[in-house]
């Protein structure tokens, strides 16, 4: 599937065989997802000319052996046909293997804390993938300094890249009455065990405040816990809206785990409590609206918790500051502009 932002292409954006835009597309319209494209990609057409998305074909024998083909010979570049761009690796894998493009770009997500955690031996593959592309960005300054050192020399340049939220879909709302707690996220590096302790403590001093905790942990949640399994966009921003405050635990990683969701419920108009991680403090460390504690330390993540709930009117003033630490750097905009300077060369 093709979305256009304009007559031909001079940036193609590749997303997965199985990312449905138009269904993307259809629920942006309908107001019930964040960017007309995923990651608020369609932006760039703010700074890049005749930018498209497709997707990538659909596996197959034949697909799988004219990629393999490819990778054993340098990459193309066709001056005057657009450029490509993926959001992570494992769709640049693919974007390195794709002709009829003038350039290749590539955002990194997961890569550097998989090099660190199992070692280079079994990501040789993507790196000769990673090798061929033009430009790389990753999204914590954490990851720069290992991505290079894992690709090696000759490899193409590694940017830091500041994420951003859609800020428009992610809107204030009044600080509410009821006290809520929430956190949300299940990728890898979140802590479930260190929230849910944490979640305890809050409960045994507050009997009063609702908690909901968005997860696929299969740990047993302490009394007065409600974990949910998954949550749309629109429930999501509605959860966000309830909340008093929104906390995350993650554990040690490079890539930030816990951003996205931070910077939607700042977005929102909600303090943060969350874990400290390498490149966590670009994100977070400019405001009074956030606070960081070391990783795995239940009972700091407990304790600032508290703290929030007993004060709402500190609360509700920190959550206007947490928009506007959104606003004044932090929004897919401010993404797309620092992508795009990416592909330019800037």
């Amino acid at each position: 599937m093709t979305v256009a932002s304009g007559g031909g292409a001079g940036a193609v954006v590749f997303y997965p065989a199985d990312r449905d835009l138009s269904a993307w597309c259809e629920r942006h319209a309908a107001g019930s997802a964040p960017d007309r494209w995923p990651y608020g990609l369609d932006r760039l057409d703010a700074h890049l000319p005749r930018v498209t998305a497709k997707n990538f074909p659909p596996a197959s024998p034949v697909t799988r052996v004219a990629r393999r083909l490819a990778a054993v010979v340098p990459p193309m570049r066709r001056a005057g046909r657009p450029a490509g761009v993926t959001w992570d690796e494992n769709a640049g894998s693919l974007l390195s293997t794709t002709n009829g493009l003038s350039a290749r770009y590539s955002g990194v997500v997961w890569l550097t804390d998989s090099v660190a955690r199992r070692g280079a031996a079994p990501f040789r593959t993507m790196r000769r993938a990673m090798r061929r592309m033009d430009g790389l960005w990753v999204l914590s300054d954490a990851q720069v300094a290992p991505l290079a050192d894992f690709l090696g020399p000759g490899a193409p340049p590694v940017h830091y890249v500041r994420f951003g939220v859609d800020h428009d879909f992610f809107r204030p709302a009044p600080y509410p009455e009821r006290p809520l707690v929430v956190s949300v996220g299940g990728d890898r590096d979140r802590d479930p065990e260190t929230m849910l302790r944490a979640m305890a403590t809050v409960r045994r001093a507050r009997p009063d405040v609702d908690i909901v905790v968005q997860s696929k942990t299969t740990l047993a949640p302490p009394a007065g816990v409600t974990v949910i399994p998954y949550l749309t966009h629109v429930e999501l921003r509605g959860l966000y809206a309830r909340a008093s405050v929104v906390v995350l635990a993650t554990r040690p990683n490079l890539h930030v785990s816990g951003m996205t969701v931070g910077l939607e419920a700042m977005a929102t108009g909600r303090p943060l409590v969350i874990t400290r991680t390498p490149g966590m403090d670009d994100y977070f460390g400019g405001t009074s609206a956030a606070h960081l504690v070391d990783v795995g330390d239940a009972d700091a993540l407990g304790r600032e918790t508290l703290a929030l709930l007993e004060d709402p009117e500190s609360a509700a003033a920190e959550g206007g500051l947490a928009r506007a630490h959104v606003e004044a750097g932090f929004t897919t905009a401010h993404l797309a502009a620092r992508i795009a300077g990416v592909i330019a060369g800037r």
